[in-house]
Protein backbone atom coordinates (compact mmCIF):
# COMPACT_ATOMS: atom_id res chain seq x y z
CA UNK A 1 0.00 0.00 0.00
CA UNK A 2 2.55 2.41 1.16
CA UNK A 3 6.11 1.20 0.49
CA UNK A 4 7.79 4.74 1.11
CA UNK A 5 7.18 5.94 4.42
CA UNK A 6 9.03 9.26 4.34
CA UNK A 7 11.86 9.98 1.72
CA UNK A 8 13.67 13.74 2.34
CA UNK A 9 16.63 13.57 0.17
CA UNK A 10 18.87 11.17 -0.28
CA UNK A 11 16.88 9.61 2.92
CA UNK A 12 14.00 7.01 2.38
CA UNK A 13 12.23 4.80 5.27
CA UNK A 14 10.97 1.99 4.07
CA UNK A 15 7.49 0.86 5.68
CA UNK A 16 8.84 -2.87 5.76
CA UNK A 17 11.85 -1.85 7.75
CA UNK A 18 9.89 0.10 10.22
CA UNK A 19 7.43 -2.63 11.09
CA UNK A 20 9.92 -5.52 10.82
CA UNK A 21 11.59 -3.35 13.54
CA UNK A 22 8.54 -2.31 15.50
CA UNK A 23 7.49 -6.36 15.34
CA UNK A 24 11.25 -7.41 17.14
CA UNK A 25 10.96 -4.84 19.28
CA UNK A 26 7.24 -5.96 20.59
CA UNK A 27 8.40 -9.53 21.13
CA UNK A 28 11.15 -8.24 22.63
CA UNK A 29 9.16 -6.45 25.12
CA UNK A 30 7.02 -9.20 25.79
CA UNK A 31 9.43 -11.78 26.51
CA UNK A 32 11.91 -9.72 28.36
CA UNK A 33 8.23 -9.11 30.69
CA UNK A 34 8.26 -12.69 31.09
CA UNK A 35 11.71 -13.56 31.71
CA UNK A 36 11.37 -11.28 34.74
CA UNK A 37 8.49 -13.05 36.39
CA UNK A 38 10.47 -16.26 36.27
CA UNK A 39 13.23 -14.45 37.38
CA UNK A 40 15.70 -14.77 34.28
CA UNK A 41 18.21 -11.69 33.69
CA UNK A 42 16.55 -9.41 30.90
CA UNK A 43 20.38 -9.43 29.68
CA UNK A 44 20.58 -12.16 28.71
CA UNK A 45 17.31 -12.39 26.92
CA UNK A 46 17.89 -8.82 25.17
CA UNK A 47 21.63 -10.06 24.22
CA UNK A 48 19.31 -13.69 22.50
CA UNK A 49 16.99 -11.83 21.12
CA UNK A 50 19.92 -9.64 19.47
CA UNK A 51 21.53 -13.02 18.34
CA UNK A 52 17.96 -14.35 16.82
CA UNK A 53 17.31 -11.23 14.66
CA UNK A 54 20.88 -11.58 13.44
CA UNK A 55 20.38 -15.19 12.75
CA UNK A 56 16.79 -14.79 11.61
CA UNK A 57 17.17 -12.02 8.94
CA UNK A 58 20.77 -14.38 7.51
CA UNK A 59 18.42 -17.31 7.10
CA UNK A 60 15.05 -16.33 5.81
CA UNK A 61 17.17 -13.83 3.11
CA UNK A 62 19.12 -17.41 2.15
CA UNK A 63 15.93 -19.00 1.60
CA UNK A 64 14.37 -16.55 -0.40
CA UNK A 65 17.34 -16.23 -2.67
CA UNK A 66 17.59 -19.76 -2.79
CA UNK A 67 13.95 -19.96 -4.09
CA UNK A 68 14.64 -17.68 -6.76
CA UNK A 69 19.10 -18.08 -7.66
CA UNK A 70 18.96 -17.25 -11.19
CA UNK A 71 17.87 -13.61 -10.34
CA UNK A 72 20.00 -13.23 -8.10
CA UNK A 73 23.05 -15.05 -9.60
CA UNK A 74 22.40 -12.20 -12.49
CA UNK A 75 22.06 -9.07 -9.72
CA UNK A 76 24.06 -10.52 -6.78
CA UNK A 77 24.25 -7.25 -5.01
CA UNK A 78 20.45 -7.19 -4.83
CA UNK A 79 20.95 -9.82 -2.30
CA UNK A 80 21.38 -6.88 0.68
CA UNK A 81 18.55 -5.02 -0.29
CA UNK A 82 16.28 -6.39 2.28
CA UNK A 83 14.64 -3.22 3.17
CA UNK A 84 12.52 -3.96 -0.05
CA UNK A 85 11.31 -7.39 0.68
CA UNK A 86 12.33 -10.92 0.20
CA UNK A 87 12.57 -12.86 3.60
CA UNK A 88 11.52 -15.89 3.86
CA UNK A 89 10.33 -16.83 7.30
CA UNK A 90 11.31 -20.84 7.96
CA UNK A 91 14.58 -19.60 6.48
CA UNK A 92 14.65 -17.21 9.74
CA UNK A 93 13.46 -20.29 12.02
CA UNK A 94 15.42 -22.84 10.78
CA UNK A 95 18.77 -20.52 11.10
CA UNK A 96 17.88 -19.07 14.44
CA UNK A 97 16.85 -21.93 16.34
CA UNK A 98 20.55 -23.72 16.63
CA UNK A 99 22.61 -20.23 17.04
CA UNK A 100 20.09 -19.56 20.19
CA UNK A 101 20.73 -23.55 21.37
CA UNK A 102 24.32 -22.14 21.16
CA UNK A 103 23.75 -18.98 22.91
CA UNK A 104 21.82 -20.79 25.92
CA UNK A 105 24.40 -23.73 26.22
CA UNK A 106 26.95 -21.41 26.22
CA UNK A 107 25.15 -19.28 29.37
CA UNK A 108 23.95 -22.22 31.33
CA UNK A 109 20.13 -21.42 30.01
CA UNK A 110 17.08 -23.81 30.03
CA UNK A 111 16.47 -24.60 26.36
CA UNK A 112 12.52 -25.30 26.52
CA UNK A 113 12.11 -22.29 29.10
CA UNK A 114 13.48 -20.14 26.94
CA UNK A 115 11.67 -21.57 23.92
CA UNK A 116 8.25 -21.09 25.33
CA UNK A 117 9.53 -17.40 26.67
CA UNK A 118 10.06 -16.53 22.97
CA UNK A 119 6.94 -17.89 21.65
CA UNK A 120 4.43 -15.68 22.23
CA UNK A 121 6.91 -13.24 21.06
CA UNK A 122 7.66 -14.60 17.75
CA UNK A 123 3.93 -14.59 17.12
CA UNK A 124 3.75 -11.04 17.98
CA UNK A 125 6.31 -9.94 15.87
CA UNK A 126 5.67 -11.64 13.01
CA UNK A 127 2.37 -10.64 13.22
CA UNK A 128 3.37 -7.08 12.48
CA UNK A 129 6.29 -7.84 10.38
CA UNK A 130 3.19 -9.27 7.88
CA UNK A 131 1.57 -5.88 8.25
CA UNK A 132 5.02 -4.17 6.98
CA UNK A 133 4.56 -6.97 3.89
CA UNK A 134 1.33 -5.69 3.06
CA UNK A 135 2.98 -2.24 3.15
CA UNK A 136 5.95 -3.12 0.60
CA UNK A 137 3.33 -5.40 -1.85
CA UNK A 138 5.97 -8.90 -1.16
CA UNK A 139 4.21 -11.88 -0.82
CA UNK A 140 1.25 -10.73 -1.88
CA UNK A 141 -1.94 -12.80 -2.82
CA UNK A 142 -3.86 -14.10 -5.86
CA UNK A 143 -6.10 -12.45 -8.13
CA UNK A 144 -9.47 -12.28 -6.15
CA UNK A 145 -11.83 -10.27 -8.64
CA UNK A 146 -15.07 -9.66 -6.59
CA UNK A 147 -14.19 -10.56 -3.45
CA UNK A 148 -15.30 -7.94 -1.02
CA UNK A 149 -12.01 -7.09 1.30
CA UNK A 150 -9.67 -7.41 -1.85
CA UNK A 151 -6.67 -5.09 -1.97
CA UNK A 152 -5.68 -3.46 -5.14
CA UNK A 153 -1.75 -2.09 -5.25
CA UNK A 154 -1.53 1.20 -7.15
CA UNK A 155 2.04 2.91 -5.99
CA UNK A 156 4.88 2.83 -8.04
CA UNK A 157 6.88 1.40 -6.39
CA UNK A 158 4.73 -1.57 -4.75
CA UNK A 159 6.32 -4.99 -5.38
CA UNK A 160 2.62 -6.67 -5.58
CA UNK A 161 1.12 -7.02 -9.18
CA UNK A 162 -0.31 -3.93 -9.52
CA UNK A 163 -4.38 -2.96 -10.87
CA UNK A 164 -5.74 -6.05 -10.24
CA UNK A 165 -7.75 -7.09 -6.97
CA UNK A 166 -5.69 -9.06 -4.69
CA UNK A 167 -6.08 -11.83 -1.66
CA UNK A 168 -4.57 -9.88 1.28
CA UNK A 169 -2.84 -12.40 1.67
CA UNK A 170 -0.40 -10.82 4.08
CA UNK A 171 -3.39 -9.45 6.72
CA UNK A 172 -4.65 -13.41 6.22
CA UNK A 173 -1.04 -14.48 7.82
CA UNK A 174 -0.78 -11.67 10.11
CA UNK A 175 -4.18 -12.07 12.34
CA UNK A 176 -3.69 -16.12 12.05
CA UNK A 177 -0.19 -14.86 14.03
CA UNK A 178 -2.50 -12.25 16.16
CA UNK A 179 -4.89 -15.61 16.99
CA UNK A 180 -1.95 -17.42 17.77
CA UNK A 181 0.20 -14.96 19.84
CA UNK A 182 -3.23 -14.89 22.22
CA UNK A 183 -3.31 -18.59 22.16
CA UNK A 184 0.07 -19.08 24.09
CA UNK A 185 -0.32 -16.37 26.31
CA UNK A 186 -3.43 -18.03 27.15
CA UNK A 187 -2.11 -21.76 27.05
CA UNK A 188 0.90 -20.45 29.79
CA UNK A 189 -1.08 -20.47 32.68
CA UNK A 190 -2.09 -24.00 31.74
CA UNK A 191 1.10 -25.38 30.48
CA UNK A 192 1.83 -29.17 30.97
CA UNK A 193 5.02 -29.85 30.14
CA UNK A 194 8.30 -27.47 29.25
CA UNK A 195 8.38 -26.49 25.74
CA UNK A 196 5.10 -27.02 25.53
CA UNK A 197 4.60 -23.23 24.14
CA UNK A 198 7.09 -23.64 21.40
CA UNK A 199 5.70 -26.72 20.16
CA UNK A 200 2.05 -25.33 19.71
CA UNK A 201 3.51 -22.18 18.00
CA UNK A 202 5.50 -24.53 15.59
CA UNK A 203 2.30 -26.87 14.87
CA UNK A 204 -0.43 -23.78 14.97
CA UNK A 205 1.82 -21.52 12.74
CA UNK A 206 2.47 -24.62 10.06
CA UNK A 207 -1.01 -25.16 9.87
CA UNK A 208 -2.05 -21.36 9.16
CA UNK A 209 1.11 -21.17 6.78
CA UNK A 210 0.42 -23.95 4.94
CA UNK A 211 -3.37 -22.81 4.06
CA UNK A 212 -2.39 -18.92 3.31
CA UNK A 213 -0.02 -20.37 0.61
CA UNK A 214 -2.95 -21.30 -1.76
CA UNK A 215 -4.11 -17.58 -1.63
CA UNK A 216 -0.36 -16.14 -2.41
CA UNK A 217 -0.22 -14.99 -5.83
CA UNK A 218 3.69 -14.21 -6.09
CA UNK A 219 5.17 -17.50 -7.69
CA UNK A 220 9.01 -16.13 -6.98
CA UNK A 221 8.52 -17.54 -3.74
CA UNK A 222 9.57 -21.38 -5.01
CA UNK A 223 7.57 -24.62 -5.62
CA UNK A 224 8.52 -28.19 -5.07
CA UNK A 225 6.04 -29.49 -7.67
CA UNK A 226 2.98 -27.65 -9.04
CA UNK A 227 0.56 -26.56 -6.38
CA UNK A 228 2.63 -26.73 -3.24
CA UNK A 229 5.43 -24.33 -2.64
CA UNK A 230 8.57 -24.72 -0.70
CA UNK A 231 7.05 -23.03 2.40
CA UNK A 232 4.09 -25.79 2.14
CA UNK A 233 6.26 -28.38 2.14
CA UNK A 234 8.38 -26.99 5.34
CA UNK A 235 5.06 -26.66 6.92
CA UNK A 236 4.06 -30.73 6.66
CA UNK A 237 7.53 -31.35 8.00
CA UNK A 238 7.46 -29.09 11.00
CA UNK A 239 3.51 -29.71 11.60
CA UNK A 240 4.60 -33.71 11.73
CA UNK A 241 7.87 -33.08 14.86
CA UNK A 242 5.38 -31.15 16.58
CA UNK A 243 3.21 -33.40 16.90
CA UNK A 244 5.00 -36.60 17.49
CA UNK A 245 6.69 -34.35 20.16
CA UNK A 246 3.55 -33.23 21.33
CA UNK A 247 2.33 -36.95 21.84
CA UNK A 248 5.48 -38.04 23.06
CA UNK A 249 5.61 -35.29 26.04
CA UNK A 250 2.20 -35.75 26.91
CA UNK A 251 2.24 -39.45 27.21
CA UNK A 252 4.98 -39.23 29.42
CA UNK A 253 3.37 -37.00 31.49
CA UNK A 254 0.34 -39.50 31.58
Amino acid sequence: MFPVLIKLGPLTLHTYGLLVAVGFLTGLFFAVRQAKRQGISSERILDLGFYILLAAIIGSRLLFVATTPEHYLSHPLEIFKIWEGGLVFYGGLIFAVPVAVWYMNRHGLDKWTMADIFAPSIAIGHAIGRLGCFSAGCCYGAPAEGLPWAVTFLHPETLATRGVPLHPAQIYESLGELANFFLLITLRKHQSFKGQLFWTYILFYSVLRFVVEFFRGDEIRGFIFAGISTSQAISVIMAAVAVVVYVTKLSRKR
